[in-house]
């Protein structure tokens, strides 16, 4: 069944409006009409059957059928927060990132990042970053869309640490302190933050605003990690040890079996 995103606002009195490029996809490339069902996502956890009742260029209006919350979440919120990177790199780590399962990614300026943005480009690479989590969550066929939140300072990434979050950084010179002796320690959290510095590492002023703001420095092993690396592979650490991608709560496999869908 076709899965569609929408706004909450877009559903109202038993009814959901679509428009937007939705619409083209629907009618022109799906060759979808009055009768058909399709899937809406709010992006927020709620999902809805849908029967299209008519079509125009420019709105598809749906009668709901069925309404429920859609699951599939991993059961602690992680965000990621990015150095800024160059080229492509940010759209790389933004789209593997969804499909792994982050819950928001904070692309943040650093003193050894390459990329400097005015706010107009920020703002449009916000967007851009947006709508390829949006675009990653119909592939993997997440219910949920990673919120991407305009580019900030460092040290404004560090203020949002949630007082209950535990903050973590891959950091090149910590040699000994690892994700598996951090899980031994500390029960599985309600939500993580991830830093990753840019392509030049991370400033030792840096280091320091984050120590004081309690994030635990830990090591990825022995190889250097480009920083569209050490994200994801992050990322997929923590979800494999606290999350859904294996299994693994606190260090214990949990019962029942697990499979990761792989797509070429």
């Amino acid at each position: 069944m076709a899965r569609f995103f929408i706004s909450p606002e877009q559903v109202n009195s038993g009814r959901i409006n679509i428009s937007g490029p939705d619409v083209r996809h629907i009618t022109k490339v799906l060759r979808m009409g009055p009768g058909d069902i399709i899937t809406a996502l709010d992006g927020d956890g709620k999902v809805y059957e849908a029967r299209i009742e008519s079509t125009t260029k420019d709105k598809v209006k749906c009668e709901i059928l069925a309404e429920g919350q859609a699951g599939g979440e991993p059961p602690v919120r992680v965000t990621l927060v990015q150095g800024l990177s160059k080229g492509e790199k940010m759209d790389l780590v933004v789209q593997k990132a969804t499909e792994l399962g982050v819950t928001s990614i904070i692309p943040a300026e650093c003193k050894y990042s390459v990329t400097k943005l005015t706010a107009k480009k920020a703002a449009d690479r916000r967007d851009r970053w947006q709508r390829i989590a949006v675009e990653a969550s119909k592939q993997c066929r997440r219910s949920v869309v990673p919120r991407v939140v305009t580019p900030m300072k460092w040290a404004e990434a560090l203020e949002d640490i949630p007082g209950e979050a535990v903050p973590l950084m891959p950091y090149e010179g910590e040699t000994e302190q690892d994700l598996k002796g951090i899980v031994q320690k500390i029960k599985r959290p309600l939500e993580i933050f991830v830093f990753i510095g840019p392509e030049g590492g991370i400033h030792p002023e840096e280091f320091e605003q984050a120590h004081r703001k309690g994030v635990i420095p830990l090591t990825l092993g022995p190889r250097i990690l480009r920083t569209e690396t050490a994200g994801l592979a992050a990322l997929f650490m923590v979800l494999y040890e606290w999350g859904d991608l294996g299994g693994v709560s606190n260090g214990k496999k949990e019962n029942g079996n697990h499979h990761i869908g792989v797509q070429g």
